[in-house]
This record gives C-alpha cells, sequence and structure tokens, in this order.
C-alpha cells in the first residue's frame, strides 16, 4: 500500500481537517440538541410516572423505525449531493433536493395516516401492556399524525449537510429544542396557566416543535442552497434522478430499517420480562446516547468529506482521512462511556427511585463501555461506506450479524438463560464488536474505491 506521504500531502491533510471541523462540530450540535429532544420528553416524564417513560420509550422505539422510511431518500439526497457537489454539477443538485423533497412529502402523508388511523391495531401488535396502552395510544396518534413533517425536515437537512452548510439545521434543532422544553414544562405539568396533559402534553409540545422546525428549513433552504427550482430542470421530470435517489437510498437505509426492526423485536421480549426492564431501557437508551454523539458527528461529517473527495476522483485522500476519523472517534466515545458509567447513579437516582430499574441500569452502562468501541467503528463505516457509493455491503453485514447475533442472543442470554436485559446488552456488545472488526476489514481493503456513483455520470 502507498504511503500516507505519497497518498496525501500534509497541506491537504490540514485543510480537509479543518473542513471536517466546520462539518462535524454544527453536527454534533445538531445531533446532541436532537437527541436532547427525546430525552426532554423521558426527563420530564420521569416525574409524572415511571408507566409513562415505559409507554412513550415502547412507542418512540416504533416511530423512530418508521421514520427510517424517510431515510430512503435523505441518505440518498445527501450521498448523491455530496458527490455531484465534488463533482461540480449543480443542476444534477437541484434535481436531487427537488425529487427528495417530493417523495418524502408522499412517504410522509401516507406514514401519518397509518399511524393516526391504525395507532391501536399497532400497538396490540406490539403486544403493549394494559397499564401502558392509554399514554401509548395518545403518544403515538398526536406525534404519529405529523411524522410527515419530519419526512419533509429530513430530507431538507440531509442537503444543508450536504453542501457545508450544516450550522443551519444546528440551529434550527436549537430553537425546537427551547421550544420543546417550554412546552413540555407547560402541558405535562400545567404550568402558565396551560393545562396539566402528562403524556398528552409532552406530544402535543413535541409535534408543534418538529412543525415549526420543518418551515424554518424551508425557508433557509430557498434562502441559502436552493433559492429556486427552475421548471426547466423538472419538465419532464428527473426520473433517472428519483431512480438515483431509490438505488441508493434504499439499500442504504435498509441496514438502519434491519437494526431498527431488530430493536423492536427486542423491546417485544423485554416487554415480556417486566415494566422495570422496559423503563430501564427507555432510561438507558437515552443516557448512552450522549455518550456516541461525537462518534455521529464525525461519521456524518466524514462521510460528506469523503463524498465530495469521491466525486472528485480522489479515493486515497478519503481513505486517508476516514482512517483518521475512525481512530478519534473510538478514543473519544469510550472515554464519554466511561464517563457516563461513572455518573450512572447520580443519574439515575435523579430520574427514578425504583431499585430495580437503578440496579440494571447501572450494571449496563459499564457493559456499554466494551460495546462503544463497535459502535464507533461502525457508525463511522456505514457512513463512510454508502457516501464512497458502498451501499450493498453494510445491508448485508447489519441484516446478518445483528439478527444472528443481536436478536438470537438476546432471546438466549435474556428470556432463555434468565439473564434479563443485562443479558440483552451482552448480546448488543457482541453485535457491534463482530461488525466493527469486519468494517475496519472492508475499509483497509479499498474495496469500496470502485463504487463511486459519479463515474456513472457524463462528466
Amino acid at each position: 500500500m502507498l504511503s500516507r506521504q505519497r497518498l496525501f500531502n500534509l497541506k491537504s491533510l490540514n485543510g480537509l481537517q479543518r473542513r471536517l471541523a466546520l462539518l462535524a462540530g454544527p453536527i454534533f450540535m445538531e445531533t446532541l440538541l436532537v437527541m436532547t429532544l427525546g430525552a426532554v420528553d423521558t426527563i420530564m416524564l420521569s416525574q409524572h410516572s415511571d408507566n409513562s417513560v415505559a409507554a412513550v420509550g415502547l412507542v418512540n422505539q416504533l416511530i423512530s423505525m418508521v421514520f427510517l422510511v424517510f431515510e430512503v431518500t435523505a441518505l440518498g439526497t445527501s450521498i448523491l449531493c455530496s458527490q455531484y457537489i465534488g463533482a461540480k454539477l449543480r443542476n444534477k443538485v437541484v434535481q436531487t433536493v427537488g425529487v427528495s423533497i417530493v417523495l418524502n412529502t408522499v412517504f410522509g402523508i401516507v406514514v401519518s395516516a397509518l399511524f393516526y388511523f391504525c395507532s391501536t391495531g399497532i400497538l396490540n401488535l406490539m403486544g403493549v401492556r394494559p397499564e401502558l396502552m392509554p399514554d401509548a395510544y395518545c403518544y403515538m396518534r398526536i406525534v404519529g399524525s405529523l411524522a410527515f413533517v419530519q419526512a419533509i425536515s429530513m430530507a431538507i437537512s440531509a442537503s444543508l449537510r450536504a453542501a457545508d452548510k450544516a450550522f443551519y439545521p444546528m440551529m434550527v434543532t436549537l430553537v425546537v429544542n427551547i421550544l420543546n422544553i417550554i412546552g413540555n414544562y407547560s402541558l405535562i405539568f400545567g404550568k402558565f396557566g396551560m393545562p396539566a396533559l402528562g403524556v398528552e402534553g409532552a406530544a402535543i409540545s413535541t409535534a408543534i416543535s418538529r412543525a415549526i422546525a420543518m418551515v424554518v428549513l424551508f425557508i433557509l433552504l430557498k434562502r441559502k442552497h436552493v433559492r429556486h427550482f427552475p421548471r426547466e430542470l423538472f419538465k419532464p421530470f428527473p426520473f433517472i434522478e428519483l431512480r438515483n435517489l431509490l438505488r441508493i437510498g434504499l439499500p442504504s437505509a435498509g441496514e438502519q430499517i434491519s437494526y431498527s426492526l431488530s430493536q423492536v423485536v427486542i423491546t417485544f421480549m423485554i416487554n415480556f420480562i417486566s415494566n422495570e426492564a422496559l423503563a430501564a431501557k427507555t432510561y438507558c437508551s437515552n443516557i448512552i446516547m450522549f455518550g456516541f454523539i461525537f462518534s455521529i458527528a464525525m461519521g456524518q461529517g466524514g462521510a460528506i468529506c469523503i463524498g465530495h473527495l469521491v466525486g472528485n476522483r480522489k479515493p486515497h485522500a478519503a481513505f486517508v482521512l476516514g482512517k483518521m476519523v475512525m481512530r478519534l472517534a473510538i478514543i473519544v466515545s469510550i472515554i464519554l462511556a466511561i464517563v457516563v458509567a461513572i455518573g450512572g447513579r447520580f443519574v439515575f437516582g435523579y430520574l427514578t427511585d425504583n431499585q430495580e430499574i437503578i440496579r440494571m441500569g447501572i450494571i449496563i452502562l459499564w457493559i456499554d463501555v466494551v460495546l462503544e468501541f463497535g459502535r464507533a467503528v461502525n457508525i463511522f463505516a456505514v457512513n463512510a461506506l454508502r457516501s464512497s457509493g458502498d451501499v450493498y455491503f453494510p445491508v448485508l453485514l447489519s441484516i446478518i450479524v445483528t439478527w444472528g447475533v443481536s436478536v438470537c442472543f438476546s432471546y438466549v442470554f435474556g428470556l432463555w438463560m434468565g439473564y434479563g436485559l443485562i443479558g440483552m446488552w451482552v448480546a448488543f456488545l457482541l453485535d457491534e464488536n463482530i461488525r466493527a472488526f469486519i468494517f475496519i476489514h472492508r475499509w483497509n481493503s479499498l474495496k469500496w474505491t470502485s463504487k463511486s456513483f459519479v463515474k456513472d455520470e457524463n462528466i
């Protein structure tokens, strides 16, 4: 293999590091704020009841999985725009953004109708306990019925980030978080003259905040990225870009859909253990998210830079940048996981006084320290390989390992052997780390360098 000096001169590397920092910084803040948006509901509802936390956690697991339908378009938008921008194909960028918004709007309306009219049937299929059903039904119907809002926002945010304008989605998310916190405080507990609505109040606040975000993002798109969509670019309709979005987005989203569906199945298993186990999983998931934010930011920021480099026919530069991003993500993620584990008793003590939930949660946080090595690699590798055009390998690997290890061994360790939620987390650890070692080999093999999408375009 060529030496680093021949692959990438120091000046170019320093320039890309600065560019990566400008991308990863806002993405880090946006991801932190997005996670906070979900955690705010959990934290505030924890003061209401553990059952409300369990109900909302279960519904959010399902909603998050269904929202991945929108990732089909958003991921395709990010990959195509990154490579088209690198190749300086401006008209292709405009067509891709326009088609992605239309497609996600259609997807969003269908999903919204499904959640609104079929909430009871979906929750019964999930095996939701009777004592959780009223809160789960209320939250799903309100938040799920505005799914189209999130669909449009995801398409716009993906296009802005691909154009090195990650600052704008970050600022929108900041404003939305502030509005959601105020709305939650007012509507859950009945402050500032508002009625005390509990879970219903959290749902209303979340839905309104997301609607405001969509409007603001659309305004920013028109002012900062695509000022207008010329008719001549869409007459006839650019079905080739629609095909490209689906061709890239479907397998790309398939990896996330497979993972999220596996989590729904695992949540279904946890539902048979106890309400405490279900609440502990919700608490742990929200706490642990703050430990791998850096990996997400570096993975997404690095993927955008890698997409630009691949589009500009500089695959070896992308390889060097990717190795740097992966190492940094691993180190920081493990450090953050240790910090989270050390503070676990204090955090759980604030969230709940149920000693069984606290006991399970603290053990899980320490197991997660080892798990984060694999997760950091996987977050980087999936984003980077997709951005380079290698979209099928992550999907196949995820389906085989996640279902073969995470789901199967969750049943074996958690239910059959009786170790409960703690045994399931050991299964998650095995899943993440097995995939990580395979992904490292894939990246080092450089097989992804022949998968560039732009090579199919006449440039």
